[in-house]
């Protein structure tokens, strides 16, 4: 239980009509959750005004509402707090509710289209590793210290959020890692927390059937920088051309890493295989079980990230040659009886679908086949499909479009949105379009032969398919360890 008076203390210029006095003993967003002393926060969501279930909470024992637009008729016995933004109020209240948990650990925010799973989730590992105990938020499974707890969102809601960061605290942990969506910077989910550093990936194409423009978009993400304390640290890919926008306006020290040129943090492949890369971090030779530009890129990131929070430069290195990749990240599975290899990845952008495939060719430098497998999420940004289609027959010798989570949608609508960026007649001949996916990785899989590769893009760490509302059970990577046990 808080008082009122001190829940609000940390809101800008709010306007109070009420007693502040009062006890508070939940906080929520959620009107059927709303209870005696609860403090109510009217957020207006994407789907859903919270405002317009202010009037069903009176008689409910509610002791405050945070609202934007005061109601015309209300309740003597609520106290009402008027701010200019909801969402942000939420993300500060929480911290405040929760004691203020982000500063009393080493919290690193990573953010970007493609690299924040593995980037977020290697820096969680390495604190590990380095002796410390620590937290981790992120797509696939949120962590307080060695504890798992299921990830239902990249970013949660302010409360998940703050309550899984005082988890953390209580549980001695000393450093955190999380993923920051745009999605959750544009709608301050992360408002009240403190950042000790911060990293920026890359920047593609990506959820724009929500942020409509990518100025829009590039700005949610921006956000995250210019938002940031003075004592903390901004990390920018210096070989992305929206690297330097990113941190051209934080309070933040400014720090670089880059493949290509010279920067704070340096890594260079030097030898490239399907199950690791030999590569030098600051002219370092380190041995690594990751393979790709791409992962090179991320651990270049968090070896920057590492040497940022003051962590020994041999005890980091050595412990980065024990990481391992993330579930569903570049995970390779091997048919010993067929000679072929399998990909899955969580390949899901245009972007994303070259950086593997790239990845992959480089590797096989023109030997065996490349079978790509790859659908488009439903109800989602539609101008991708075309591209990563495009994208995937470019880089592909066979190419197998196929159903994702179609949501709403029909798949067979979703793969003729695909086929229409295959232009090149060519690729068209290279294409099989299959709407069962698990038929489409079985085909991939009856096609392929010693020494070939399938990509399976675009689900990754996933155990579902989102149909029509209903998520069913389906893993990539159970299928395709069914199929390979099956050809023993």
């Amino acid at each position: 239980m808080k008082q009122l008076a001190d829940l609000i203390q940390c809101l800008d210029r709010p306007l109070v009509t009420g007693q502040i006095n009062r006890p508070i003993q939940s906080i929520t967003m959620d009107s059927r959750q709303c209870g005696k002393d609860s403090l109510f926060v009217a957020v207006r969501g994407t789907n859903v005004d919270g405002h317009t279930f202010i009037p069903t909470l009176s008689g409910k024992g509610v002791a405050a509402i945070v609202c934007e637009d005061l109601p015309a008729d209300r309740d003597p016995r609520i106290t009402f707090i008027q701010v200019e933004n909801t969402s942000r109020a939420l993300g500060r209240i929480a911290s405040e509710w929760y004691d203020n948990p982000s500063a009393r650990l080493k919290l690193i925010g990573v953010t970007g289209t493609n690299g924040k799973t593995t980037t977020a989730t290697l820096i969680y590992e390495m604190a590990r590793l380095m002796g410390h105990k620590a937290g981790l938020l992120s797509t696939v499974v949120n962590y307080v210290d060695t504890t798992p707890v299921t990830a239902t969102q990249t970013t949660p809601d302010p409360l998940t959020l703050n309550r899984l960061l005082h988890e953390m605290v209580q549980a001695g942990c000393t450093y955190a890692a999380m993923e920051v969506s745009s999605h959750a910077a544009h709608q301050h989910r992360i408002a009240g927390l403190t950042f000790a550093g911060a990293i920026f990936t890359n920047l593609t194409r990506d959820h724009l059937d929500y942020h409509i423009t990518f100025a829009h978009y590039l700005a949610a993400k921006k956000s995250f920088f210019d938002a940031l304390p003075d004592q903390a640290f901004a990390l920018t890919n210096a070989d992305e051309s929206h690297g330097q926008v990113m941190i051209q306006n934080t309070r933040a020290r400014r720090f670089t890493y880059s493949l290509q040129t010279i920067a704070d943090f340096t890594g260079r492949i030097l030898e490239n295989r399907l199950d690791g890369m030999l590569m030098t971090l600051n002219g370092t030779e380190i041995e690594t079980r990751f393979t790709g530009r791409f992962n090179a890129y991320n651990l270049t990131a968090v070896y920057g990230a590492c040497r940022l929070l003051g962590w020994d430069n041999l005890d980091i290195l050595r412990a980065m040659s024990s990481l391992i990749p993330v579930a569903g990240r570049f995970q390779t599975f091997h048919s010993p009886s067929r000679g072929y290899t399998a990909i899955v990845d969580y390949a899901h952008t245009p972007d994303a679908v070259v950086n593997v495939l790239q990845a992959i060719r480089d590797v096989q430098n023109g030997r065996g086949t490349i079978i790509t497998v790859v659908g488009a999420g439903g109800n989602r940004d539609k101008g991708k499909r075309p591209q990563m289609a495009a994208e995937a027959a470019r880089l592909s010798d066979r190419l197998i479009l196929t159903s994702d989570n179609p949501r709403f949608e029909e798949p067979a609508d979703i793969i003729r949105d695909m086929e229409a960026g295959l232009t090149d007649p060519a690729a068209r001949a290279r294409t099989l379009s299959i709407s069962d996916r698990r038929e489409a990785i079985r085909t991939a899989a009856a096609l392929a032969g010693p020494g070939d590769v399938i990509l399976i893009a675009g689900k990754g760490h996933e155990d579902y398919q989102d149909i029509r509302g209903v998520k069913h059970h389906f893993d990539d990577r159970e299928v395709i360890s069914q199929i390979i046990a099956a050809e023993q």
